[in-house]
């Protein structure tokens, strides 16, 4: 279920808090989720994932993605909760996708080279290509 793409970030589809147990013993310390509430029947709610988190010892942050797109705030709330976490970090959504292009994004502008982050990605089951030009640009910046 979680995938590693490097020491730092795993990423995974949707979680519950069950699930949460086994993300702290594999040394997850902060988890985030990018799922909006509500966007499908029967998903856990961010607020009971959260409260799951901080029974096993885990900080939470919610910064949520539609399939709109992302946002410059939303990569620098991820940019901020990867340099805040004191270990690994956790990132969900339905598939996973979101969460690794919103890392990877992350990422880029922290200066990662947009190629390295298409390897460790790939590496994990996730393109990074179609989002190969903003990481450029958030690379560049």
């Amino acid at each position: 279920m979680f995938r590693k793409i490097d020491d730092t970030i795993l990423v995974s589809p949707q979680i519950g808090p069950g699930d949460l147990a086994e993300a702290a013993a594999l040394g997850v310390r902060q988890v985030v989720n990018n799922r909006p509430d509500d966007e499908e029947p029967g998903q856990p709610d961010g607020a009971t994932v959260a409260q799951a988190a901080a029974s096993a010892g885990l900080a939470y942050a919610a910064i949520p993605v539609t399939h709109a797109g992302f946002s410059h705030a939303q990569v620098d709330a991820m940019v901020a909760a990867l340099e805040n976490a004191d270990g690994p970090v956790l990132a969900y959504c339905k598939s996973g996708t979101r969460s690794a292009y919103l890392w990877a994004l992350a990422r880029a502008k922290m200066g990662d080279p947009p190629a390295a982050l298409i390897e460790k990605a790939a590496g994990a089951g996730y393109d990074l290509r179609p989002i190969r030009p903003m990481l450029d640009a958030l690379a560049a910046s």
